[in-house]
């Protein structure tokens, strides 16, 4: 998945936990959601088993690295799902360079829900998965798998966009998948070799002066015991959104996978569009405080990132929250 470049920086020294007026404010607005619950909103259910199986489908391919077989086959099933969900499905097409000197042409896949409404919600993943094993001890120049590293995100936002075809909502939904996001340098010495769809599309939209209220970006989002915290180029770049989207988590009982405190800046898709295509948008991505890598979980950018590592109850908390914040808007 992504990410790469964690950049502690001495003004992030208040990471670690909220003021009390932060965390009187979070309860508040929790309180506030759990009352407009009695207005009645239909909020669909999430189901965890169709997201775990679109998952399973993606690693079976196998490693999606850009211009693989896999990656053809891997892209051409995805396209096929959303056809199922809405008539409006695009490939977006890019040539590119890769870090390694490799050209390539990168696939972004869009799926849209009511493109005529004005009032929109940009929901993103990534759907290419690692070319090395960077992180792991053995066969470090092999592709991984990528089940939680790409996979979950994209299985998440398939399962909304079934759910967007049976129930409409009273906002349009984009669902944006990048590629190539993670064919990075392993050596970190530039950032922009990360995330090039994202970068791609931040610049030129699927729609001419595309516009989007806000964005909720994706990543590794399917983790056993996966905890999500406050993710700092999220919170500088759209800390309304995500408040709102961590309360709502807590309003639904997720708040062991939400966590109502600071992590550092992760370098990922939301960069981009937050800085092309100004569209406020957060990060919902797997943080452990404790991890040996710092950041991330003990299988990120290894080939033990495989199904062993899905967990069903994860996929839902995310999953069944971005739902009530699409059809309470």
């Amino acid at each position: 998945m992504t990410k790469k470049l964690i950049f502690f920086s001495i003004v992030f020294i208040f990471f670690i936990s909220c003021s009390e007026k932060d965390k009187k404010n979070q309860e508040k607005l929790v309180e506030e959601i759990k009352l407009t619950e009695e207005i009645k909103i239909e909020i669909p259910d999430f189901n965890e088993d169709s997201a775990y199986k679109y998952v399973y489908k993606q690693v079976q391919f196998g490693p999606r690295v850009i211009s693989s077989k896999a990656w053809k086959e891997c892209a051409l099933w995805i396209k096929s799902k959303f056809d199922l969900y809405t008539e409006h499905v695009k490939i977006q097409k890019a040539t590119t360079t890769t870090y390694d000197g490799k050209n390539h042409t990168l696939q972004n896949i869009i799926a849209s829900f009511s493109p005529e409404k004005a009032n929109r919600i940009a929901l993103f993943a990534h759907w290419d998965s690692r070319h090395i094993a960077d992180h792991d001890t053995i066969d470090v120049d092999l592709p991984i798998l990528g089940a939680n590293d790409g996979g979950s995100g994209v299985g998440v936002l398939i399962e909304v966009a079934r759910q967007l075809k049976l129930n409409s909502p009273t906002v349009g939904v984009d669902i944006v998948l990048f590629d190539a996001e993670d064919y990075g340098d392993p050596d970190r010495n530039d950032a922009n070799s990360w995330c090039l769809g994202s970068q791609h599309w931040g610049k030129n939209p699927h729609v001419s002066n595309y516009k989007a209220n806000f964005g909720v970006l994706l990543d590794m989002v399917g983790g056993e015991n996966a905890t999500f915290y406050f993710e700092e180029n999220s919170r500088v770049f759209a800390s309304e959104q995500l408040n709102k989207v961590w309360s709502v988590a807590h309003s639904l009982g997720f708040q062991d996978f939400f966590i109502f405190s600071n992590s550092p800046a992760i370098h990922d898709d939301h960069v981009y569009v937050n800085n092309y295509a100004k569209i406020p948008t957060i990060n919902i991505i797997e943080y452990d405080p404790l991890s040996k890598t710092g950041t991330f979980n003990k299988h990120w950018h290894t080939h033990r990132d495989n199904m062993d590592n899905i967990c069903k109850k994860t996929l839902n908390a995310v999953g069944q929250t971005l739902l009530k914040v699409i059809y309470s808007e």
